[in-house]
């Protein structure tokens, strides 16, 4: 599929700043049947964007704005094919990925609660079959409410609380993963799907016509490579998935980072399309 996407983000502060510097991680990945065509961004003020790879592979784009100012746009455009299917590179990891996908981190915690609940899925022997049972499981288990949790809750919190958004069910299912040693890692992008939104508008659940952000999980499976899962639709990843970035967890691959010199508070606003066939489609 042919996608095309636009992530405006703006930086709002409460009076002038002399400096900061921003991170982000927009560029879809050209990676596992994804190509990513056409890829811009652009700053206003304008500056000097430069970029480097991070250690999971994924672009990032950072610029210094240093002259006085209350406000910065950030505008990244996309031209996007996804594949049908998606299209595992790697068969086996290091004894760096495994380390990294195996081990528990700041989002995905060891914690009793979410090692019962990967146990309760656990087929003896069969990994790919656990790591189905366990997205289901997570499915079922967590209500998507926006505004139940924040971009700081953890997998165990999001768990017991049986609610969240994208990034909650990401993190409940990395962590119970690990937690039964089968490696798992976070997946950030986008998600064009104008079936979901009217579904969701109609049972009543808020979904921004201009937020098409999501998250979701790959897990590794011996002998068979990354397997891509979605816990909170309950299927695999399919050509309406666009991959931007992965990680240990959420912490990995923030859109954006950064820091300002001064006392400003700051907001922050993102409005993100995508569109095919001259749709837009909004959905977390």
């Amino acid at each position: 599929m042919r996608l095309q996407i636009r992530h405006t983000t703006v930086f709002g502060y409460s009076e002038s700043i002399n400096e900061a510097y921003t991170e982000m991680r927009l560029r879809p990945l050209d990676a596992a049947g994804q190509r990513c065509y056409r890829f811009s961004l652009t700053t206003e003020p304008r500056g000097e964007v430069m970029t480097y790879v991070d250690r999971y592979g994924n672009v990032v784009h950072h610029f210094d704005t240093l002259q006085s100012h209350d406000r910065v746009v950030v505008t990244a455009t996309s031209d996007v094919e996804t594949p049908a299917e998606f299209l595992p590179e790697e068969r086996e990891l290091t004894p760096l990925d495994l380390f990294d996908f195996l081990t528990p981190s700041g989002y995905a915690p060891e914690d009793r609660k979410i090692a019962d609940f990967a146990n309760s899925c656990r087929h003896e022997g069969d990994s790919l079959e656990t790591a189905m049972a366990l997205m289901e499981a997570t499915w079922k288990r967590m209500t998507y409410q926006p505004g139940a949790t924040d971009v700081r809750t953890k997998a165990s919190e999001s768990l017991e609380l049986g609610r969240g958004v994208c990034q909650d069910f990401a993190h409940v299912m990395i962590a119970a993963c690990r937690s039964l040693a089968i490696p798992a890692r976070y997946v950030s992008g986008y998600l064009y799907s104008p079936r979901l939104v009217r579904e969701r508008k109609d049972a009543g659940i808020e979904v921004p016509d201009n937020a098409a952000s999501h998250a979701w999980v790959d897990v590794h499976i011996a002998g068979q490579g990354w397997i891509s899962l979605d816990p909170t639709h309950n299927s695999r990843q399919t050509d309406q998935y666009v991959r931007v970035a992965t990680g240990r967890d959420y912490a990995d691959v923030p859109p954006t980072r950064g820091i300002y010199k001064g006392n400003a508070r700051e907001t922050l606003t993102v409005q993100v399309e995508v569109r095919s066939g001259g749709l837009t489609s909004g959905l977390n």
